[in-house]
C-alpha cells in the first residue's frame, strides 16, 4: 500500500483474503475475552504511530479515525493559516473530514471566534465512540409517544414525520427521519417503540425484505377493451379531476371482494361493498350505485386492469356514460394510485380473510379513514381537503 496499491490488489498480491487486509490495514478489536486488539500495521501517508498513549486513557482507536497525533498537527496548522484542504494533504484524508473534524470539535467564543484544542477533540471523540447509543426516539418520551400514537392511526413513518415537523416547527428536538423511525421498529433490542407496532406498517413485517421480482399473471381478455393508450392525454398529468383508477381486493379462495376506486388527481378513496361476489354482473351494478353518490363532472373515465370482472363494461359506459380504459397486461404501475391504494387497504382487510362481514357502513368508516391521511403527494394535504376544494368551485 505504500507503493500506491489498492487494499484489494495489496492482498491479492500478498496472497490474503481483502478482509485479512483490512484488519491488518485498520487493526482489529478485542472480539471476546482472552483475546487482544491488534494495531494497524500501516498508517498510511503522513500519519505516524510513534507518538505516546497514556495508559490511563481509551485507546484512539483503528487508523480509519483520527488519531490524537492528526489532530495536533490539525491545531498546530489552524494557527498557521493553513487551509482544510492543505492539512487534508498532510494527513492523507477527505477534506470533508478535517472540516467535519474542526466544524464538529472546535469551540465558539462569545465574539463569534472560535479555537481548536486536539487533546479536548480526542477526548470528545473518545467519548462518542462507545456502542450501542441511545437513539433520538428514546431519549425523548414525548417523541416517543406521538410516534406510537400515529403508528396505531396506522399513519406511515413518513407521515409522521412531516407532521412532527408541522406541529413542532421551533424544536429540532422533535424532528426525524422516516428511516429512524424504521430503524426503531426493526432493529429490536433498542427499545425505543414497542415491538407489536410493527404490525401497523402497510407491510405488517417485523424486519425489511429486499425487492423481488413481481410475478407476472396471465392475461384474461375481455371483449371490446378500449385501451389505455386510447386514454385522453388529459389524464396523464392530473391536472383535470375527474378520471377514477379501479380494482378488487380478493378475499379468502376468491369468494369474497372488495371493489376500489381512487382519483388520480386527489387520491380521493371509495369502496364498492360487492356483498353477492365480483361477478361481471355484480361488479357493474355496484359500480353505477357508487358513482351516483358524486357530481357527474367528477366522473370523467375510469381505468382498470384486465380483470373479468369488468367484461360488462360497456352496459355500465351505457347506464352512465363513463368510459373505461383497460390497462395492458402485468402493468400494474398503469394504476400506480389504485395499487399504492390496495396496499394501504390491506392493513384493514388482510390477506386470506373473508370480506363478506364488512358491512357498507364499515367500508365507509375505513374509506374516511384512508381520504383524512395528510399525503406528500399533495403536499401534505389530505385527499378529502382537496375534494372538498373541488366542490367548492363547482358550487
Amino acid at each position: 500500500m505504500e507503493q500506491g496499491y489498492s487494499t484489494r490488489e495489496a492482498a491479492r498480491i500478498v496472497g490474503i483474503d481483502v478482509r485479512t487486509g483490512k484488519k491488518w490495514r485498520n487493526g482489529s478489536r478485542a472480539p471476546g475475552k482472552g483475546r487482544k486488539a491488534a494495531p494497524p500495521i500501516y498508517q498510511g501517508p503522513g500519519l505516524t504511530s510513534g507518538y505516546s498513549v497514556d495508559p490511563g486513557k481509551p485507546p484512539c482507536g483503528p487508523s480509519r479515525y483520527l488519531q490524537e497525533s492528526d489532530r495536533i498537527h490539525i491545531s498546530d496548522r489552524l494557527r498557521e493559516k493553513a487551509s482544510v484542504r492543505q492539512i487534508a494533504a498532510e494527513l492523507g484524508r477527505s477534506p470533508s473530514t478535517i472540516s467535519r473534524e474542526i466544524r464538529r470539535n472546535r469551540r465558539t467564543m462569545p465574539n463569534g471566534g472560535w479555537f481548536y484544542r486536539p487533546h479536548t477533540a480526542q477526548a470528545r471523540a473518545d467519548a462518542r465512540r462507545p456502542r450501542p447509543k441511545r437513539g433520538k426516539i428514546g431519549q425523548s418520551p414525548e417523541l416517543r409517544d406521538f410516534i406510537q400514537d400515529h403508528l396505531t392511526m396506522r399513519w406511515s413513518p413518513e407521515q409522521i414525520c412531516q407532521a412532527l415537523r408541522t406541529r413542532f416547527p421551533d424544536r429540532p428536538e422533535m424532528h426525524v427521519t422516516h428511516e429512524t423511525i424504521y430503524q426503531a421498529l426493526y432493529v429490536q433490542g433498542r427499545g425505543e417503540l414497542r415491538r407489536e407496532l410493527n404490525r401497523a406498517l402497510r407491510t405488517g413485517r417485523a424486519r425489511r425484505r429486499p425487492h423481488r421480482q413481481a410475478h407476472k399473471r396471465a392475461s384474461r381478455p375481455v371483449k371490446d377493451m378500449v385501451m389505455i393508450s386510447d386514454r385522453p392525454a388529459e389524464v396523464e398529468d392530473r391536472a383535470v379531476p375527474g378520471h377514477w383508477e379501479g380494482d378488487l381486493i380478493i378475499g379468502k379462495d376468491g369468494r369474497s371482494a372488495i371493489g376500489t376506486l381512487v382519483e388520480r388527481s386527489t387520491r380521493y378513496v371509495m369502496l364498492v361493498h360487492l356483498p353477492t361476489g365480483h361477478s361481471a354482473l355484480a361488479t357493474r351494478n355496484a359500480l353505477a350505485s357508487t358513482v351516483q353518490t358524486l357530481p357527474p363532472h367528477l366522473w370523467r373515465s375510469l381505468t382498470w386492469d384486465q380483470g373479468s370482472e369488468m367484461a360488462a363494461h360497456r352496459s355500465f359506459t351505457l347506464a352512465t356514460d363513463i368510459p373505461v380504459y383497460f390497462c395492458d397486461p402485468a402493468s400494474p404501475w398503469q394504476r400506480g394510485s389504485n395499487e399504492n391504494t390496495n396496499g394501504l387497504l390491506r392493513q384493514y382487510f388482510p390477506k386470506g380473510t373473508d370480506l363478506t362481514g364488512h358491512t357498507p357502513e364499515h367500508l365507509e368508516i375505513v374509506a374516511a379513514e384512508l381520504n383524512s391521511r395528510p399525503r406528500k403527494t399533495l403536499d401534505w394535504e389530505t385527499p378529502a381537503e382537496r375534494l372538498a376544494k373541488l366542490l367548492d368551485l363547482a358550487s
